[in-house]
């Protein structure tokens, strides 16, 4: 498996997160991020015990090949 950081937060204030990987071996998407804390949020989802949700800025959007080009 060979991940490919696509792009990290300009805007981090400790310049590790969030951070968008790309493994080429399963063709996903590797998002690392804030987890999400806040319980009223998490409640209205319907997630999976082994699942976690993070936040992703919409700023980081670009680097997604789909969007980027």
């Amino acid at each position: 498996m060979a991940l490919h950081k696509l792009g990290q937060d300009p805007n981090s204030p400790d310049g590790k997160s969030p951070t968008l990987y790309y493994d080429d071996e399963t063709d996903n998407y590797l998002i690392q991020g804030w987890k999400v804390l806040d319980q009223e949020r998490l409640a209205q989802l319907d997630l999976p015990e082994h699942e976690t949700v993070i936040e992703y800025p919409k700023r980081m959007i670009q680097f997604f090949p789909e969007v980027s080009g």
